[in-house]
Protein backbone atom coordinates (compact mmCIF):
# COMPACT_ATOMS: atom_id res chain seq x y z
CA UNK A 1 0.00 0.00 0.00
CA UNK A 2 3.40 2.33 0.96
CA UNK A 3 4.40 1.72 -2.29
CA UNK A 4 1.53 2.27 -4.14
CA UNK A 5 1.14 5.84 -2.55
CA UNK A 6 4.52 6.76 -2.83
CA UNK A 7 4.63 5.80 -6.81
CA UNK A 8 1.07 7.96 -6.61
CA UNK A 9 2.84 10.85 -5.07
CA UNK A 10 5.52 10.56 -8.08
CA UNK A 11 4.07 10.47 -10.84
CA UNK A 12 1.46 13.52 -10.11
CA UNK A 13 5.10 15.45 -9.07
CA UNK A 14 6.19 14.45 -12.54
CA UNK A 15 3.07 15.63 -14.55
CA UNK A 16 2.86 19.03 -12.43
CA UNK A 17 6.42 19.24 -13.31
CA UNK A 18 5.32 18.30 -17.27
CA UNK A 19 2.56 20.80 -17.42
CA UNK A 20 4.77 23.55 -15.41
CA UNK A 21 7.01 22.93 -18.50
CA UNK A 22 4.57 23.82 -21.28
CA UNK A 23 4.67 26.97 -20.62
CA UNK A 24 8.29 28.47 -21.00
CA UNK A 25 7.40 31.67 -22.41
CA UNK A 26 5.66 33.58 -19.22
CA UNK A 27 3.14 32.07 -16.95
CA UNK A 28 0.16 29.70 -16.51
CA UNK A 29 -3.13 31.76 -16.96
CA UNK A 30 -7.24 30.81 -16.77
CA UNK A 31 -9.19 32.95 -18.77
CA UNK A 32 -12.69 33.08 -19.53
CA UNK A 33 -12.50 33.35 -22.94
CA UNK A 34 -9.63 32.90 -25.83
CA UNK A 35 -9.52 34.72 -29.46
CA UNK A 36 -7.60 35.27 -32.40
CA UNK A 37 -5.31 38.07 -32.05
CA UNK A 38 -7.07 39.50 -34.96
CA UNK A 39 -10.83 39.21 -33.88
CA UNK A 40 -12.40 42.62 -34.46
CA UNK A 41 -14.03 41.91 -30.85
CA UNK A 42 -10.83 42.64 -29.68
CA UNK A 43 -10.56 46.19 -31.49
CA UNK A 44 -12.24 48.20 -28.97
CA UNK A 45 -10.42 46.55 -25.92
CA UNK A 46 -7.10 46.92 -27.44
CA UNK A 47 -7.89 50.98 -28.25
CA UNK A 48 -9.21 50.96 -24.83
CA UNK A 49 -5.79 49.74 -23.39
CA UNK A 50 -3.43 51.17 -26.17
CA UNK A 51 -2.33 48.39 -27.47
CA UNK A 52 -1.18 48.14 -31.20
CA UNK A 53 -3.80 45.18 -32.99
CA UNK A 54 -0.65 44.87 -35.88
CA UNK A 55 1.58 43.97 -32.74
CA UNK A 56 -0.01 41.15 -31.64
CA UNK A 57 0.14 37.56 -32.50
CA UNK A 58 -1.60 34.26 -31.58
CA UNK A 59 -4.51 33.94 -29.27
CA UNK A 60 -5.18 36.56 -26.99
CA UNK A 61 -7.10 35.55 -23.51
CA UNK A 62 -9.96 37.88 -21.56
CA UNK A 63 -10.51 37.96 -17.99
CA UNK A 64 -7.58 35.99 -16.69
CA UNK A 65 -6.36 34.81 -13.45
CA UNK A 66 -2.85 33.17 -12.74
CA UNK A 67 -2.75 29.30 -11.78
CA UNK A 68 0.69 29.05 -9.60
CA UNK A 69 1.35 25.36 -9.20
CA UNK A 70 -0.48 22.87 -11.65
CA UNK A 71 -1.63 19.70 -9.78
CA UNK A 72 -0.65 21.48 -6.13
CA UNK A 73 -3.10 23.16 -3.95
CA UNK A 74 -6.65 22.71 -5.52
CA UNK A 75 -5.64 24.95 -8.78
CA UNK A 76 -7.82 24.28 -11.33
CA UNK A 77 -8.99 26.17 -14.80
CA UNK A 78 -12.23 25.38 -15.94
CA UNK A 79 -12.57 27.86 -18.78
CA UNK A 80 -9.39 28.28 -21.25
CA UNK A 81 -5.49 27.10 -19.54
CA UNK A 82 -3.00 29.08 -21.48
CA UNK A 83 0.70 30.37 -21.59
CA UNK A 84 0.95 33.60 -21.96
CA UNK A 85 3.76 36.58 -23.25
CA UNK A 86 2.29 39.40 -21.86
CA UNK A 87 0.00 39.33 -18.87
CA UNK A 88 0.99 43.22 -17.95
CA UNK A 89 -3.25 44.14 -18.32
CA UNK A 90 -4.05 42.81 -14.24
CA UNK A 91 -5.96 40.32 -16.17
CA UNK A 92 -8.40 42.30 -18.60
CA UNK A 93 -6.40 40.61 -21.30
CA UNK A 94 -3.24 38.51 -22.19
CA UNK A 95 -1.46 38.62 -25.20
CA UNK A 96 0.27 35.62 -27.07
CA UNK A 97 -1.60 32.82 -25.76
CA UNK A 98 -0.77 29.45 -26.69
CA UNK A 99 -3.64 26.99 -25.38
CA UNK A 100 -2.22 24.13 -23.18
CA UNK A 101 -3.39 20.79 -21.35
CA UNK A 102 -3.81 20.85 -17.54
CA UNK A 103 -5.15 16.95 -17.28
CA UNK A 104 -3.28 14.21 -15.87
Amino acid sequence: MFARSTLFVAVAALFAVASADQCNTGSIQCCNSVHDSKSSALSGLFNLLGINAGDVTGQVGVTCSPISAVGVGGDSCNASPVCCENNNFNGLVALGCVPISLSL
